[in-house]
């Protein structure tokens, strides 16, 4: 079980503790100590996290026992900001678009892709919408057009390795929205192919109604308050809702909540 220097069973019995059943643990100690004291087995112990934790295994480890792994290698979160008026213009046109690469097995941020979308039907961005969303009319003007920024999408995806077919994504929205209604609408009116990623995806609202048991009206503000966690940034900002929505999936995967495609096949 140990080799020479007895460091094996000694990493077994401390970083192991907790999955070693306690008539094994308590035995295996009892053999262990005559040879190794107290103080020596703690220094032990000490050394075997710290050499882990300089190879990156402290806080891998430590985020992969601390909820089941989920079923995607990545979660691509997505939040569009549209032109709109009241009453509502038509069409509407995407003026910003956030995706935030969420590592499956961390709940952490990996990578972000931003962009601000020029709109070319109504390119006039309208009180109301900057009020609403923050975003000004020197933020578009100029901008790339929304077949640029797919291109730009399609590139980001492959250098991120997630067009290769061996690693399982897909995107997380809040709402069915962005995928089902706008992105397909658009690209539509402008006579232009939707990627087959973006045909399947995660409403979080549904998640979150599954995992919690109530469905939440008032979208990122009541799962928010359901889960206790503080609203980051200003409500309708693309970029701010995507850390809203990861943050929100971290603690409900940290619960145990495993995620699963919401959509429909198209």
């Amino acid at each position: 079980v140990s080799d020479a220097s007895g460091c094996s069973m000694i990493a077994l019995l401390h970083t192991g503790a907790a999955k070693f059943p306690q008539n094994l643990l308590s035995r295996s100690r009892q053999a262990v100590s005559p040879l190794y004291p107290a103080g020596v087995l703690k220094g032990f112990s000490s050394i075997v996290s710290r050499k882990l934790a300089s190879h990156g295994f402290g806080a891998s480890m430590a985020a992969m026992s601390s909820f089941p792994p989920q079923r995607y290698h990545y979660f691509l979160v997505l939040d569009f900001e549209a032109t709109c008026d009241k009453p509502q213009i038509h069409p509407q046109e995407i003026i910003e678009f956030p995706i935030l690469k969420l590592n499956g097995r961390t709940m952490e941020i990996e990578s972000t892709f931003h962009m601000y979308v020029q709109p070319v039907v109504h390119p006039q961005l309208t009180p109301f919408c900057t009020e609403l969303t923050g975003i000004i009319q020197g933020m578009v003007d100029g901008q790339p057009s929304l077949q640029q920024v797919l291109e730009r999408v399609d590139e980001w995806m492959a250098k991120e390795g997630l067009l290769d077919p061996s690693v399982k994504s897909i995107f997380v929205t809040c709402g069915d929205w962005d995928l089902k209604v706008m992105l397909p609408g658009q690209c539509q009116y402008l006579g232009l192919p939707v990627a087959d990623y973006f045909k399947q995806w995660i409403n979080l609202k549904k998640a979150y109604s599954f995992a919690m048991g109530s469905w939440p009206k008032n979208g990122l503000l009541d799962m928010n308050k359901g889960l206790n966690l503080q609203h980051i940034g200003r409500p309708h900002s693309g970029i701010d809702d995507c850390k809203n929505i990861a943050n929100i999936m971290k603690t409900l995967a940290h619960r145990g909540f495993i995620f699963k495609q919401t959509s429909k096949p198209f």
